[in-house]
């Protein structure tokens, strides 16, 4: 396995995330070495959605309005339906996430996750997948959409549903490894 020591992650949500779509990357990625910081426009604690119901409560390290991109290697977005949906109407959340695709920087979102990246305007001709509802709203913005458990395209790493976490997990991890490398 790749080792990520001085990598730093931040894992863009805001509350309804997906539960299992943030703790398991974190945990893959501070078990690979990295440092990983949840960052969200809310300040304090923000909560999951798991599954049918609201899940666990989870600590924002840092808020938004703290940060800049280029304090991180690269970027997770988790899914749920809520999170993504009030990530795409947030302007600095979509600057946020768009410094990373525009330099070419490692990019990981899962299930509703990629639903973010469709206000970024920078995923025509990027080959992705998603949780299969966003096909045809990831199609009209240009992507090349396709029906498999991980893709990646040149560091845009995405997945389908929490069923696909292991592999998503182990790419986003390879992807980091190299991006890093690449920037050194």
């Amino acid at each position: 396995m790749a080792s990520l020591n001085d990598c730093k992650v931040a894992i863009l949500t805001e509350e309804g995330f997906e539960q299992v779509e943030l703790t398991s990357p974190k945990a893959a990625l501070e078990a690979a070495g990295a440092t990983v910081h949840v960052i969200s426009p809310k300040a304090g604690k923000i909560k999951a959605w798991d599954k049918t119901n609201w899940g666990i409560e989870i600590n924002v390290n840092k808020q938004l309005s703290e940060v800049s991109p280029d304090d991180y290697d690269a970027l997770v977005l988790p899914g749920g339906v809520l999170n993504p949906d009030k990530l795409r109407q947030n302007k600095d959340a979509i600057a946020f996430a768009s410094a990373f695709l525009d330099e070419g920087k490692p990019v990981a979102a899962i299930c509703h996750g990629p639903q973010v990246l469709i206000e970024t305007g920078l995923i025509n001709g990027r080959r992705l997948t998603s949780y299969p509802s966003l096909k045809t709203d990831l199609i009209n913005a240009g992507a090349d959409w396709v029906d498999e458990e991980v893709v990646v395209d040149n560091g845009l790493v995405t997945s389908r549903t929490p069923a696909d976490l292991d592999a998503f997990n182990r790419k986003a991890i390879e992807e980091i490894a190299e991006g890093v490398h690449h920037g050194a």
